[in-house]
């Protein structure tokens, strides 16, 4: 009879977990088929500056996963190898390392006596003592030494994997006019996202009436939080984007965002919400990993960064991050630090967009600065009075993307390490 296993995946924020554990935990169980029952499957999450506190819930809920432990016990296993809950561990097994730092998995794969095998999405290191990397490009291969090469495996973008089958959905679908909102998950995202988005969803609404509106609400925010950013008595930037706010109102077990002018705004739960973003003619959203996901989605996307409250944003690592969020003092370093930012972003026209990035060019429309509805909503309406534009967005998205696949390709590299 075949040992028991252990697989140990390390992961942090919410972005690595959505589009990185979500695909390799699945295509790890499909993969493994009638050994299933001999590997265990535990995630670990190490502190990240972007934590919503919510990660253990949503990993928790993937059912191909055995065991979560909160970033709040990390540090405790990876000096002294003891977890929370006084985790046992079989004798073989691997580590996996799929967000953090790559020196994680170097250590613990040490203290386990297990293999390690790291996705490297832009860089490897460590790579003299770590077994296994499955890296997204070869121009990464190209940067290592080549007595190393023997431990790399390209396997492509592990957001590609999101891809579903367009014709999954009905004529009566397609033919349906549907604008995505995503303001993002982060206090600092949408405190200027959900009423800016607001305001330009009633703006185009006054033009296109039959428009409707989807929000998919991150995995890690309940509709009760994003509501509150509606809300001008607890957020005091609405008054910045038209003073534009909503309510949350219950239909027919579907909750919706309600404005004051009667727009509303539908909150999709279900995670994934690939289905029906998938139906939309264009999002707008802010930078994240969900402009990666809208890529690989072939939706096409206006990115918006505004700028309203320059001391928003305070979650840059490093120096700039302590500064920023000193008590008292704090705000008057995040204006400073957002402005030079700012000036550098204008200047240098830096790309923020997943898929601008990828493509070193603007595919998708980026605004930076103080930004306002009524512009942008004109861009909105041009593009779905100019179809041809979007399915040239779509088109070069798609030339973008790359195969999907990646995670079937990785959990293969993990069953290698595990002699399967």
């Amino acid at each position: 009879m075949s040992k028991s296993k252990d697989i140990l995946i390390l992961a942090n924020g919410p972005g690595e977990i959505t589009t990185w554990v979500h695909p390799v935990v699945k295509a790890l169980r499909e993969e493994l088929k009638e050994k299933n029952e001999q590997v265990r499957i535990s995630v670990i999450l190490s502190p990240c500056p972007h934590s919503m506190g919510t990660e253990k819930e949503i990993l928790t809920s993937f059912k191909e996963i055995d065991r979560v432990q909160n970033a709040d016990h990390f540090f405790d296993f990876l000096l002294w190898g003891k977890t929370q809950e006084n985790w046992d561990w079989y004798e073989e097994g691997v580590v996996i390392f799929l967000g953090g730092d790559q020196i994680f998995p170097l250590i613990i794969g040490k203290k386990l006596g297990y293999k390690t095998v790291i996705y490297g999405e832009w860089e490897a290191r460590w790579y003299q003592w770590l077994d296994y990397f499955g890296v997204t490009k070869p121009d990464i291969i190209n940067k290592i030494p080549e007595k190393y090469h023997h431990k790399f495996t390209v396997v492509g973008d592990l957001m590609a994997d999101i891809t579903i089958n367009n014709n999954q959905e009905n004529k009566e679908d397609q033919e349906v006019e549907i604008i995505g909102i995503l303001p993002g998950s982060k206090p600092a995202k949408l405190a200027q996202g959900v009423p800016l988005m607001l305001s330009i969803a009633e703006k185009i609404k006054n033009y296109r009436p039959q428009t409707r509106f989807i929000l998919p609400v991150a995995p890690t925010l309940n509709i009760e939080e994003l509501a509150k950013w509606a809300d001008p008595h607890y957020n005091k930037i609405i008054e910045k984007f038209d003073q534009i706010s909503a309510k949350l109102v219950k239909i027919n077990n579907n909750y919706y965002l309600e404005t004051t002018h009667n727009l509303r705004v539908e909150l999709i739960t279900k995670f994934p919400p690939y289905h029906e973003l998938i139906k939309s003619k264009i999002c707008l959203t802010t930078v994240g990993a969900n402009t990666a996901q809208l890529g690989s989605l072939g939706i096409p996307m206006i990115v918006l960064l505004p700028t309203q409250q320059l001391d928003a944003m305070r979650s840059w690592d490093g120096l700039p991050g302590l500064l920023a969020n000193l008590p008292l003092i704090g705000t008057i370093f995040a204006k400073i630090i957002n402005w030079f930012v700012l000036q550098y972003v204008i200047k240098n026209k830096k790309l923020y967009a997943w898929p601008n990035i990828y493509a070193h060019q603007e595919i998708v429309p980026e605004l930076v600065g103080n930004l306002q509805a009524d512009p942008i909503a004109k861009q909105v309406l041009d593009y779905l009075e100019n179809p041809q534009k979007l399915t040239e967005i779509r088109q070069n998205l798609l030339k973008i993307r790359g195969e999907s696949g990646a995670g079937q390709k990785f959990a293969n590299l993990i069953l290698k390490a595990l002699n399967y």
